[in-house]
C-alpha cells in the first residue's frame, strides 16, 4: 500500500535546521579533522573569507586567526557587519552584503549561506561587530539566538570577531590541526600582497603573489627564471622543471580552485598559444606543457562553482553578459608570454630547450606505449585486474560522477573484503600484485615497461593527464602495518613522480581503517588507535570484554569492511605540504639513504620502541 500524502506530509524546515540535516549540501564532508578538505576546515574558511573580502575591499591589512583543538576565533579589521544587521548577517539566509555588486564586486562567495553554516553547525558561535565606537554582539548555538547583548561604547577597532565551536554530535571526534590550515593562509597571503595573517602568533604575508608562490615550490633544478605577470583581475607564473607530468595552482576570487576549471583549462591552453606565437612553431602541446609547474589567479563577477565547496569552476564569462572567460585569458596570457620571451632571451632558449627535450621523450616513448597498451589489452585488465563500477567522472552528462572512487590494494584477500563490500554502483577496486618499484628519479618510460604500473594506468586513463581520470576519489587502501606502510609511500611516489596533479587536485587519499575491535556480546565497537581502544574498552566494561587487533585487511569480513567504505568511510588526503620542493622531499624520503633522513629517524622513534630495541 502507498503510504499517505497529506498536507501534513509537507514540511518546511527552518534555515538552521536543513543545514543540519544536510551538511554535506553546504560543507562537503563532516570528518574528525583528520583530513585537509574536513568539514571543520571549511567552516574556518567561509569566516575567513568573509574578513578576506574586506581587504579586498580596501579595509583592514590584518587578520588574526587563533585556532586550538575544538575551537576557531576569527578577527579582522574591516569594517564591522553594520550593527542593525549584525543577526541578520550570520541567521537568516540570502543575507548579506555581497549581492551589492559596488560593495562586493568580485568576492568568493556570494550565496550568503557561508557563516550561516557556521552558525547552524556550532554548538557556540559568536559574533561581534566594532564599527566606529559602537559594537554589538550576539551569541547563537546550532543556529538558535542564545542571548543577544544591547549595542554599547567600544574602544575596539572597527571590524568583526567570530568565534564557533563546531558541534561534536556532527563533527565525531574533531580536533583541529592547525598545520591543515596552514597551506589555506599561505594561499590567501599569496593572493591578497600586503595582507598580514597571523595565525597562533604566526605572521603570513607576502609581497610578490605567485611569484612567491612558485619560489616555495621549487628548488634549483628549475629551467629558467620564473615568469611572472600581474595585470587587472589576472595574474600567473610559470616555469619549468625536471618533474614529469603538469603542476598548477588556480584560484577565482582568492578561492584555491583544487580541482581546476574554465579558468585553468585556459590557462594551460593561453602558455601552449604565448609559446607557439613566440617561436612562431606549432609544437606539440604536451611538449610545452610537461614538467611545467604553474599558478593562475582570476577574479570575475559571480563565479559559478559546481559545488558549495567551490573546487571547481564552471563559468564561461567573466560576469553575467560579460566577455567569455576563455578567450579573456588566453587573449591575455598568451601574449604576456610572448612579450615575456621577446625580451628575456635567456629564458627563450632555456624554455625551448625543455620541450625539444619533452619532444625527443615522446618520441621514445611512442613504440614503448604502443607496447605497453596492447599488452593491457591481453592483460583483459577489466576482468583480472580491475572491479570497475558504473559511474565515472570522466561522463560529464553522469549524475553520480563525483560520487566515483577507486580502491587500489595490495593481495587477493584485501581486495576480496573490498569487493564483497563495495557498492558497484559508485566504487572500483584495483587489485596490485606484490609491491610496486619505487620508482623515484626514473623516466617515465618505467611507467609502460612495469606491467602494475602501466595497469593501474590504463585502469585511471591518466596516461596524457587527468583530464580523463575516471574516478573522482583514488584511494590507497593497504594494512596498516610496516609492508602496508610501504606500500602506500611506494605508490604515492608513483602518482607524485609521474602524475602530480592527481595530487594537487586533491584526487588521492588513504583509506584509514580500524585496529581495533573491541566488544562484549551486547556491543561492538572499531577503534582507530590505542586511545580510542582503551577509551571504548573502558566504556564497554571487563565483563566478557574481547579485544581483537586487526592485522591487515584481508581479516576483516565483507561484512564489516561494508562500514568503513560507507558513509562513514575516513579518508586522508593526500596533500604536499606548502612551501615544499616536490623533488626535494621526493629525494629525502625515496632517494638513497641520506644521514639526515637516518638522523631524522632516530629522532623521531618513540620512546617505547626505543625499548624494545
Amino acid at each position: 500500500m502507498a503510504a499517505k500524502y497529506t498536507d501534513e506530509s509537507i514540511k518546511s524546515l527552518e534555515w538552521h535546521e536543513h543545514i543540519r540535516l544536510r551538511p554535506g549540501m553546504y560543507i562537503g564532508k563532516l570528518g574528525d579533522g583528520q583530513s585537509p578538505d574536513d568539514g571543520i576546515y571549511v567552516l574556518a574558511k567561509e569566516v575567513i573569507d568573509n574578513s578576506i573580502d574586506e581587504f579586498a575591499m580596501g579595509v583592514g591589512k590584518k587578520i588574526i586567526i587563533d585556532i586550538d583543538d575544538r575551537s576557531c576565533r576569527v578577527r579582522d579589521f574591516g569594517r564591522g557587519i553594520p550593527l542593525g544587521k549584525v543577526i541578520d548577517c550570520v541567521s537568516k539566509m540570502n543575507t548579506g552584503g555581497k549581492y551589492d555588486s559596488e560593495a562586493f564586486q568580485k568576492s568568493v562567495g556570494m550565496n550568503g549561506v557561508g557563516t550561516k553554516a557556521v552558525n547552524a553547525l556550532s554548538t557556540t558561535f559568536t559574533v561581534q561587530s566594532f564599527r566606529d565606537g559602537r559594537m554589538k554582539k550576539a551569541e547563537f548555538s546550532k543556529g538558535i539566538l542564545i542571548k543577544e547583548y544591547k549595542e554599547c561604547d567600544t574602544t575596539e577597532k572597527n571590524g568583526t570577531e567570530i568565534y564557533f565551536e563546531p558541534d561534536a554530535e556532527l563533527f565525531k571526534n574533531y580536533r583541529f590541526l592547525p598545520a591543515y590550515l596552514e597551506e589555506k593562509i599561505w594561499n590567501y597571503a599569496y593572493l591578497n600582497t600586503g595582507l598580514s595573517l597571523i595565525m597562533n602568533g604566526k605572521t603570513y604575508v607576502s609581497q610578490n603573489g605567485l611569484l612567491d608562490l612558485l619560489k616555495s615550490r621549487v628548488d634549483e633544478n628549475i629551467r629558467y627564471e620564473i615568469i611572472h605577470s600581474k595585470e587587472k583581475d589576472i595574474e600567473f607564473a610559470l616555469t619549468h622543471a625536471n618533474h614529469e607530468g603538469e603542476h598548477y595552482f588556480s584560484f577565482v576570487n582568492g578561492q584555491h580552485t583544487t580541482q581546476g576549471g574554465t579558468h585553468l583549462a585556459a590557462f594551460r591552453e593561453a602558455v601552449v598559444k604565448g609559446v607557439r606565437d613566440h617561436f612562431k612553431k606549432e609544437f606539440d602541446a604536451n611538449d610545452v606543457r610537461n614538467c611545467i609547474i604553474g599558478a593562475v589567479s582570476v577574479r570575475i563577477q559571480e563565479p559559478v562553482f559546481e559545488s558549495q565547496t567551490k573546487t571547481k569552476l564552471g563559468s564561461t564569462t567573466t560576469a553575467p553578459g560579460g566577455p567569455a572567460l576563455r578567450s579573456w585569458i588566453v587573449d591575455t596570457i598568451s601574449k604576456e608570454v610572448d612579450n615575456y620571451l621577446h625580451k628575456n632571451d635567456v629564458t627563450a632558449k632555456a624554455l625551448l630547450e625543455r620541450i625539444n627535450q619533452n619532444e625527443k621523450l615522446r618520441k621514445e616513448l611512442a613504440g614503448v606505449k604502443k607496447l605497453a597498451n596492447e599488452r593491457a589489452k591481453k592483460a583483459n585488465l577489466h576482468n583480472r585486474k580491475l572491479r570497475d563500477c558504473r559511474h565515472h567522472l570522466s561522463d560529464a552528462k553522469d549524475a553520480l560522477r563525483n560520487e566515483s572512487m577507486i580502491f587500489i590494494t595490495e593481495g587477493d584477500s584485501a581486495s576480496g573484503s573490498i569487493t564483497k563490500a563495495r557498492n558497484a554502483q559508485t566504487q572500483a577496486v584495483f587489485s596490485l600484485r606484490g609491491k610496486p618499484l619505487n620508482c623515484f628519479g626514473m623516466t617515465k618510460k618505467v611507467v609502460y615497461e612495469n606491467e602494475e604500473f602501466n595497469l593501474l594506468q590504463n585502469a585511471l586513463d591518466i596516461e596524457n593527464g587527468i583530464e580523463n581520470l575516471r574516478y573522482n576519489k583514488v584511494i590507497i587502501a593497504t594494512d596498516a602495518d610496516v609492508d602496508g606502510m610501504h606500500i602506500r609511500l611506494l605508490l604515492m611516489t608513483f602518482f607524485l613522480q609521474f602524475f602530480p596533479e592527481v595530487v594537487e587536485q586533491k584526487h588521492l587519499f588513504i583509506l584509514q581503517t580500524p585496529l581495533f575491535r573491541v566488544r562484549n556480546k551486547q556491543v561492538t565497537k572499531y577503534c582507530y588507535d590505542e586511545d580510542e581502544r582503551d577509551k571504548a574498552a573502558k566504556e564497554i566494561g571487563k565483563k566478557d570484554l574481547e579485544i581483537t587487533r586487526f592485522k591487515g585487511l584481508g581479516e576483516i569480513s565483507p561484512e564489516e569492511f561494508g562500514q568503513f567504505i560507507g558513509e562513514e568511510m575516513r579518508l586522508e588526503t593526500v596533500a604536499i605540504p606548502p612551501e615544499a620542493s616536490l623533488e626535494k622531499m621526493l629525494e629525502y624520503y625515496m632517494g638513497n639513504n641520506t644521514p639526515a633522513r637516518q638522523e631524522h629517524i632516530v629522532q623521531n622513534l618513540r620512546a617505547d620502541a626505543v625499548e624494545e630495541l
